[in-house]
């Protein structure tokens, strides 16, 4: 049996491609062959230190090189990579490194003190830090020095676990969602066929790469395409500009927040974006201002909709379907199954509302150590439960409606938040928005909208409101409506809704 899993992808691109540049980061940059070389020393230093089949490997730190080296090392071992989340807080990786059982803790110099408290009593048996080894903690580079190059004979199957990929816990303690090789291949098989990658593609990756959107949807597709990834640690829209500018970048993923903020910075206006092929948005529902934006700059993006469960790609709506279909998520990918379902298990109609169901080769497995959530996750006839609404068009298209658990009820009108947000949004003082549903003694909820204003707008809650009238139904529109200087948000740039619920806010 041939090794199938994607810690062969640097072998078998340094066998096609040796040449081509594979990573940028900063002013460096590395093709694939001494991609490969690194992938297997890493590898060898990992054995090296007990790391075997199976072994949960566990990352900490900003876009680098080194996380994709040890996301194929980690694979080329038949190990399980867990990627973490840099804006956790140490109890809260602690708790992901403990659930996941990683044996080993690569980390960013910046970030060692918080990997070293989290690390404490999660069962972690070495941290490899990218900085200079310390008495705690190995160095990156010297392990590499001192590893092997030679070729692993370890034979990884499709069905195998690839990574463990921690939900962004928004409702109680995250899971984690067990994404196999096959889960990883086939969402990157999706990508390529409905985005048209080519191998010439230069990939700028600013999300962060423990997202999935960043590193499924973006970076991995690419690679396996042998285009040129260009990491940038944290999200800048000036720095990203001039990236696209300079380094002639031709495909770019953000949440809507991250073109927004593109939009407005100083250099939008003169920025050099001819080189731009592919733009793609996801993370939450595009505002019509936003498509309107780029639409007038000639570019047009495509949208989509996934979850972490999906690896992450589920819904995809072409560039050139943008305004046609302005607002929706678009179709199912290539090799994806969809439904939108009511209440009761029947297939929704046209219009109607319902959750949206999935089926494909790259849905996950289940739930790392979670049986019970897993069987809770899927129907008994083997469709995911996302717990996302939406609704159909005539043709098929998808429009998200926003998640089960945020829809409420007033007076005994279903009431879907996402429809609520696109329609502030549209008010030129507004920057970002969120709607929730609280109590109320007469429809049981009413709608409460928080709103974070442009720099330098102002606007009263009254006008706002009266903003909404004969845009949206009258039960739609808020009854009260309060100002925030910032929406708490998640990594993957979706608001945590109960944090407002539990905000001084709705007093």
């Amino acid at each position: 049996m041939l090794d199938q899993g994607i810690g062969s992808w640097p072998a078998r691109r340094a066998r096609k491609t040796p040449d081509r540049v594979a990573v940028v980061h900063e002013d460096r940059q590395w093709t694939y062959a001494e991609l490969h070389r690194r992938v297997l020393r890493l590898a060898d230093a990992l054995r090296e230190l007990g790391v075997r089949r199976g072994d949960r490997v566990a990352y900490l730190g900003p876009n680098h090189p080194s996380f994709l080296e040890t996301l194929f090392a980690v694979g080329a071992l038949g190990a399980v990579f867990v990627p973490l989340n840099t804006r956790l807080a140490a109890p809260e990786l602690a708790f992901n490194l403990t659930d996941s059982g990683s044996r080993v803790l690569v980390h960013s110099h910046e970030l060692s003190e918080t990997a070293e408290t989290a690390a404490t009593g999660a069962g972690v048996h070495h941290r490899i830090t990218l900085g200079a080894p310390c008495a705690d903690a190995l160095g990156y580079e010297t392990l590499l020095a001192a590893a092997s190059d030679l070729h692993l004979d370890e034979l990884v199957s499709p069905d195998d676990p690839c990574m463990i990929m921690y939900t962004s816990g928004t409702t109680g303690r995250p899971k984690g969602a067990v994404l196999s090789h096959g889960n990883i291949v086939w969402n990157s098989v999706n990508v390529l066929v409905d985005t048209d990658i080519a191998g010439d593609e230069v990939t700028l990756v600013t999300a962060p790469l423990f997202h999935t959107a960043a590193l499924n949807m973006t970076c991995l597709p690419t690679i396996l395409k042998g285009g040129k990834v260009v990491l940038l640690g944290a999200f800048d829209p000036d720095r990203v500009l001039e990236l696209i500018e300079t380094r002639q970048v031709t495909y770019l993923f953000g949440v809507p927040a991250m073109y927004d903020a593109l939009t407005a910075a100083p250099g939008w206006a003169s920025a050099d974006l001819s080189g731009l092929r592919h733009l793609n948005c996801g993370g939450a529902p595009v505002p019509d201002r936003t498509i309107a934006a780029y639409l007038a700059r000639g570019l047009s993006f495509s949208q989509g909709y996934g979850l972490t469960e999906a690896a992450p790609g589920v819904l995809y709506l072409d560039r050139e379907q943008v305004r046609e279909k302005a607002g929706s998520a678009g179709v199912p990918h290539f090799f994806t199954d969809m439904r939108v379902v009511l209440p009761d298990g029947r297939d929704a109609d046209e219009g109607e509302t319902g959750e949206i169901l999935v089926q494909g080769p790259h849905v996950m497995t289940g739930y790392w150590g979670r049986p019970e959530a897993t069987a809770d996750a899927f129907t008994d006839d083997g469709w995911l439960r996302t717990g996302d609404l939406a609704r159909l068009d005539g043709d098929g298209f998808a429009y998200i409606a926003g998640r089960v658990k945020d829809m409420f009820i007033s007076g005994g009108e279903n009431v879907y938040p996402a429809e609520v947000e696109n329609a502030l949004l549209a008010h030129p003082a507004i920057e970002e928005c969120a709607v929730i549903g609280v109590p109320d003694a007469r429809w049981g909820e009413v709608g409460h909208a928080v709103v974070v204003l442009k720099a330098g707008a102002r606007a009263r809650e009254q006008d706002l409101l009266a903003f909404l009238h004969g845009r949206l139904g009258k039960y739609k529109i808020p009854r009260s409506l309060a100002f925030t200087d910032a929406l708490p948000r998640t990594a993957s740039g979706k608001i945590i809704k109960p944090r407002l619920q539990a905000s001084d806010q709705l007093s």
